[in-house]
């Protein structure tokens, strides 16, 4: 009976008392330091590192519950921590941090297995209720939701992004001419 009740509050069992084995991965050392302290004071086992070749060997070597892991690291990309973890422990919660939000890399971090995405700069305890929390709760209507301006220009971003930053290119994935995107690169976000 007191199994199912535990099943119940938790669902799939991830953030049991019984296993508080965290990985932090974050290339900013003293912000890594913080957190590490932060964390081991909310009676985690904590991990640090500080790229992604540590971060994939440490969870080849043993398989967190939990990740904190920072999106740029400064050998590659921190999803990619994410999605070996939960290849290897599909039960695994894991927090993507950056200073580079935007609803593209939020998606896309969901996605490859992480619970939660929040961006910098996020104090422990937004990290820690983040890490803590119950699905469901992040299932509400945003109070204030993207414009369809801005989620054009988010889009417009990523494949700028992803083209290195090639204004000629990225006109040319977009079927736009080059002039018209260059205005909207000059431009601040819209709401």
């Amino acid at each position: 009976m007191m199994d199912s009740l535990k099943l119940a509050e938790n669902p799939g069992g991830v953030f049991g008392l019984e296993d508080k084995t965290l990985l932090i991965a974050d290339d900013d050392r003293p912000f890594l330091t913080r957190l590490t302290r932060a964390m081991e004071t909310r009676g985690f086992q904590v991990t640090p590192v500080e790229t992604v070749a540590e971060g994939l060997l440490a969870i080849r070597t043993s398989a967190p519950a939990f990740a904190i892991i920072d999106m740029r690291l400064g050998d590659g990309n921190g999803l990619d921590i994410i999605s070996e973890l939960k290849a290897l422990r599909p039960d695994s919660r894991g927090i993507i941090l950056t200073g580079y939000g935007n609803i593209v890399t939020a998606v896309t971090a969901v996605k490859l297995g992480a619970f939660d995405y929040l961006a910098k700069p996020a104090d422990a305890d937004e990290i820690y209720n983040a890490l803590m929390a119950i699905k469901h709760d992040k299932s509400e209507l945003p109070e204030n939701p993207m414009s369809a301006d801005r989620v054009r220009w988010e889009h417009i971003q990523r494949i700028y992004e992803l083209c290195g930053r090639n204004v000629s290119e990225t006109a040319r994935r977009l079927n736009m001419h080059r002039r018209t995107l260059q205005r909207i690169l000059a431009k601040r976000a819209p709401r």
